[in-house]
Formats: structure tokens, sequence, C-alpha cells
């Protein structure tokens, strides 16, 4: 096979790993239940006029299984980070002391259950989504590749079943996510 073809290969495994990697990270802000520092994650606080992950203000630890504790490492970003984590839309409570702020995680419903679950099916078909989208493209790009049409047969053939192998692995990393989301 020509180098330009297997270049077009290569970088399509590429592109569809980074939605497989993108997904999981995905996955990993869907909470199930369980307290984790992951869950605040995606927060920014505006730290001196610039927006800035929220753990590189701030210790953020887990006291037990439905409490988050935020210690900022400035005393005078407490009411900064408070409002970061009400802005987040994530659900959650803060609660503040003076010295720490206290999230405490509901324990899940059937109903908000069914809603993260939801959440996490409309992710991993966005994945879906992302991964038809590269194989839609290296396609095209085969089609202009210098190769002849046997070499450019048998690498559609290599994206198809890339395209099968990455949409089988959303399919696995779902299942997985939607049984940790329903255990009660």
């Amino acid at each position: 096979m020509n180098e330009e073809l297997i270049f077009i290969i290569d970088s399509t495994r590429e592109l569809m790993q980074n939605a497989i990697t993108h997904l999981e990270k995905e996955f990993r802000n869907i909470r199930a239940g369980k307290a984790s520092p992951t869950m605040l994650g995606g927060v920014t606080v505006d730290y001196y006029g610039s927006q800035t992950p929220l753990s590189q203000v701030a210790n953020i630890n887990t006291m037990d299984a439905h409490t988050i504790t935020v210690q900022p490492w400035e005393k005078k970003m407490l009411h900064e980070i408070e409002k970061a984590i009400m802005i987040a839309n994530l659900g959650f409570n803060p609660m503040n002391n003076g010295e720490v702020i206290i999230i405490n995680v509901p324990v899940l419903t059937e109903e908000r259950r069914r809603d993260l679950s939801k959440q996490a099916k409309m992710e991993a078909e966005n994945a879906k989504i992302g991964i038809r989208n590269d194989r839609r493209e290296a396609m095209q790009e085969i089609k202009k590749a210098d190769a002849s049409e046997d070499m450019k047969a048998n690498a559609e053939i290599d994206i198809q079943k890339l395209t099968d192998k990455f949409s089988l692995e959303v399919d696995e990393l779902y299942k997985v996510k939607d049984q940790e989301i329903m255990k009660v």
C-alpha cells in the first residue's frame, strides 16, 4: 500500500481514538452517586480576571461517599469558588463555612438515574457521529489519493474495519457506564 493511503488510515485511527478518549472524559463527568473530585473537573474560577480550573486554586477532596470538600489556597477565593460551582450547574449546593466549601452529593433518585443514562447515551451517540464523520472524510481522501483502484479499495475496507471497531468500543463503554449509573 502506498504511503499516502497508510497516512490516511493512521490519521483516521488517531482521530477515532481521540473520539473514544473524549467520550471517556465526558463519562467521568457524569456522576453515578459516589462523590469524587473529578465531578468538579469542569469547574473554572475567575482568578484575578482569568478563568482558571478549580484544581489550580484549591484542594479538592472527598470526606466520605457523599461529601466533597474544596479548600482554597487563598481564603478570599471562597466566594468566587462557590459562585463558580453554582454557575457550572452540576446540581450541587455548595456550603461555605468560612474555611472550606462543603458539597453534599445527593443520593440519586430513579428519575435522575434515567436522566444520567440518557445523557450518557447522548454522549455515546455523539462519539459515534464523530467516528462516522472521520470515516466519511477518510473515504473522500482515499478517493482523491494517487493510488491504484485495488489499493484504494483495500484502504476503504481498512477504514470500515476501524469504524466498526471503534463503534463497538463506544457501545461497550456506554454499556459499562449505564450499568454503573443504574446500580443502586
